[in-house]
């Protein structure tokens, strides 16, 4: 029985690791980084006023990513913001193995040349853990989003997470899959 394998695991199986193992001169396979997940969260702080925006924003996430996105709810109370503890205030969604590369292949693909004015993501934006997060700031840009049933245009987070510390490995590792940095 042949289980289904993105394409893009394949590639990092035949390509990304034996490169990453030659520039860096791992002694093990089990050294080479890899990516464990990717997190995609949207914030949804003007739910507070109107509830059915909540329903919107999960759905949508829950399309882009074909997995049921969750409510993320607030740890307590800011009377700034007019927010209670428990209220809900973002949706986020966390991709492993087949969907992570799935997603990230119509990130880079699809998604990412569809923004407007896009010239590469931005290098800085490595938290010194090797996790990479960077930001989309209109939810149109994935094919799966119906322009006509937009309430609110909405951003989202989305971040990576390596085995690595390092980050310079962990953009090696990004660069490999495809995702297309800034030059300097």
């Amino acid at each position: 029985m042949v289980l289904y394998q993105s394409r893009l695991k394949n590639f990092y199986d035949k390509e990304i690791v034996p490169n990453l193992i030659k520039k860096f001169g791992y002694h093990c396979v089990m050294k080479v980084p890899k990516l464990l997940k990717i997190v995609i969260h949207q914030g949804v702080g003007i739910s507070v006023l109107d509830k059915k925006i909540m329903d919107f924003s999960i759905k949508e996430i829950t399309d882009i990513t074909g997995q049921k996105a969750i409510t993320c709810y607030s740890k307590h109370d800011e009377s700034g913001f007019k927010l209670r503890k428990g209220t809900p205030i973002g949706v986020k969604v966390t991709l492993r193995r087949v969907r992570m590369y799935e997603f990230l292949e119509r990130l880079i693909i699809i998604s990412l040349p569809r923004v407007r004015d896009f010239n590469g993501v931005k290098t800085s934006s490595f938290d010194g853990h090797g996790n990479y997060n960077m930001g989309i700031v209109e939810q149109i840009v994935y094919p799966e989003v119906n322009i006509d049933k937009i309430k609110k245009n909405m951003g989202m987070n989305i971040t990576f997470v390596t085995s690595t510390n390092n980050d310079m490995e962990a953009k090696e590792l990004l660069t490999l899959f495809g995702v297309p940095f800034k030059k300097k």
